[in-house]
């Protein structure tokens, strides 16, 4: 029993460190054939966003709109991806315990 309140410990140090680790990662996504460049932590919040002035018409400011939620989108998903890497083998992990929520 002792082995494994310290394993599921060691699981979870590694799953904070992972969740570390990911926060201080930026992600980029980008639309409009890098029009519009969105970058986001590897937990998914938005850090910065790039607008190229040729996607910029004060005529059409509907389809800049629709590029820069196309850079965001696409950001977040790069970002969901990385996060299945790191935290996918760990979550694997823990459910393989017993008495544990996973």
């Amino acid at each position: 029993m002792q082995q494994l309140l310290q394993q599921a410990q060691k699981m979870q140090q590694d799953l904070a460190a992972a969740q570390q680790e990911l926060a201080e990662t930026p992600v980029e996504g980008s639309s409009g054939g890098g029009l519009v460049k969105a970058t986001v932590s590897g937990a998914g919040e938005l850090q910065g966003l790039v607008i190229d002035p040729k996607a910029v018409d004060p005529e059409d400011t509907e389809t800049l709109a629709d590029l820069v939620l196309a850079a965001v989108r696409d950001a977040n998903n790069a970002a969901q991806e990385l996060q299945q890497q790191k935290l996918g083998p760990l979550a694997e992990g823990l459910g393989g315990m017993p008495g544990l929520p996973f």
